[in-house]
């Protein structure tokens, strides 16, 4: 069948449609004011779809996020904590130079101050996480307050579920936060036993349209959050699933989790007090009667902690300048593990300029993350950072879900963002920051463990032509990943 051809009419009318849509478009991105590599990638990709591009970039595009802080619930954490300012000032006079102002960065970026806890132990493996979580939570005595990005209805979430519902009937306050997104598979009836027994379930930016004007199908809670009693917190990479655990699949995720006990745990209370009141609506006031036993009194530890938030509620980045900040202090090492490793310029630089120095740069990937894309992407910064002198490492043996970063002997990083656009720009992240070898040195044991599962990447390995140009393909989109 031949199409007639079109009329020089029609031909200048689409050539004018087309442009305004460009124009249009273009506009709309560039008032964003995202960074210029990603700005002009969401162009040129979408200006290859017409109009359709304009629905995408609606619905997955960058939104004006404004997440209400606190700032009474956060006096008042401070407030409780004149002990850990005793210890702190004790502390800052023997810390190095570089500790004490990564420390001041990210009180400066997302308002968290450096607290203490009494304990931090690293938990390696979901099986050893589900087991220290489920026996917190069996404690408590007054409330549990759970957020998570993934609570899947299976055997490990069936078994949390069931128990958040048999301490709320024993009288404890039980809150329950998942991201709409990332638990899209918990259902009504999954749900039922919970709102049965009084647990308080919200869910954090409904993608269903007609929730809102606008459905948000970026920025998720990507956070992974268990307090109790305001006394015992954890944070980590561990989600609530059957894939995080080996006693239940052999193939499950190697994934590392931390559980701190003291006064630091009041500032995870505050980033989940926060994100209740953002997804719920609920008056921030009506929490004051309560705050008592929310942020409790404790007595201060040794172990210098800062549990730092990043959000797109915020410009600051506080979690990816805080990593850009370790590295760069580094002076012996700085080891670096992530499922996901789609670095900016600025952490591309950090890794690359302390290995040119001197420090012992290692980074920890898995060899086959469950994204194709961000595998390759990752796989396109092996040659530059290996010239560099980075040491980098695939891990063979089962999917690497870790995030961490020890530097040196005094300062790790555990938490829940990736070393990615996604985690340090749209996703809302939290990680736990130890200042001196409580935690360095057990995750720095950890690290070395995971190497015997795990191949080195050679500078001049064999590659076959198509899989350079895929990955080369791969790291054009790293901006959007």
């Amino acid at each position: 069948m031949i199409l007639p051809e079109l009329s020089h009419e029609w031909k200048t009318g689409l050539s004018l449609a087309w442009s305004g849509y460009i124009a249009v478009l273009s506009v709309w991105i560039v008032m964003q004011k995202r960074a210029p590599v990603s700005t002009m990638s969401w162009i040129l990709s979408l200006a290859l779809l017409p109009f359709a591009g304009f629905v995408i970039y609606y619905f997955l595009g960058p939104q004006r996020m404004k997440k209400q802080r606190l700032k009474r619930l956060r006096s008042r954490a401070s407030a409780h904590a004149p002990a850990d300012l005793a210890l702190l000032r004790q502390v800052a006079e023997d810390a190095p130079t570089a500790l004490r102002q990564m420390a001041g960065l990210g009180a400066a970026a997302c308002g968290l101050p450096v607290s203490s806890a009494l304990s931090v132990e690293l938990l390696s493996g979901g099986a050893r996480t589900f087991d220290a979580i489920f026996e917190a939570i069996r404690g408590a005595r007054d409330h549990v307050h759970v957020e998570y990005y993934i609570f899947e209805p299976d055997r490990i979430g069936t078994a949390l579920r069931d128990l958040l519902v048999q301490k709320a009937q024993q009288g404890v306050a039980v809150r329950l936060l998942l991201d709409a997104l990332g638990s899209k598979r918990i259902g009504r009836r999954f749900m039922a036993p919970l709102h049965a027994a009084g647990v308080k379930v919200a869910l954090f930016h409904d993608t269903r349209i007609g929730r809102r004007l606008r459905p948000v199908t970026n920025y998720r809670t990507h956070r992974k959050i268990v307090v109790c009693d305001g006394r015992i917190g954890f944070t980590g990479g561990v989600n609530i699933t059957d894939e995080e655990d080996k006693r239940t699949r052999p193939d499950a995720y190697h994934d590392v989790h931390v559980r701190i006990e003291g006064s630091a745990v009041r500032w995870l209370q505050t980033t989940f007090l926060e994100d209740w009141t953002y997804a719920t609506g609920e008056n921030p006031r009506e929490m004051d009667p309560t705050l008592p036993k929310l942020l409790p009194p404790m007595e201060a530890g040794d172990i210098p902690v800062q549990i730092v938030t990043s959000g797109p509620d915020s410009p600051l980045e506080a979690i990816h300048r805080m990593h850009v900040s370790a590295i760069n202090s580094s002076t012996d090492r700085a080891w670096l593990t992530t499922p996901y490793f789609v670095p900016g310029e600025p952490a591309l630089m950090a890794l690359t300029s302390a290995a040119l120095r001197g420090v012992d740069v290692r980074l920890l990937v898995p060899r086959r993350s469950d994204s194709l894309i961000v595998s390759a992407a990752a796989r396109s910064y092996f040659d530059e950072l290996i010239a560099a002198g980075v040491k980098v490492w695939e891990y063979k043996a089962r999917m690497l879900h870790s995030k961490t970063l020890v530097v040196d002997d005094n300062c790790a990083m555990i938490g829940t963002a990736n070393f990615d656009n996604r985690s340090f720009r749209l996703n809302y992240e939290v990680m736990a920051v130890v200042y001196g070898p409580a935690l360095a040195k057990p995750l720095a044991s950890q690290f070395e463990t995971d190497l015997h599962s795990s191949a080195a990447v050679r500078a001049h390995r064999p590659q076959r032509f198509l899989q350079r140009l895929a990955d080369a393909t791969a790291r054009l989109f790293s901006p959007l990943l």
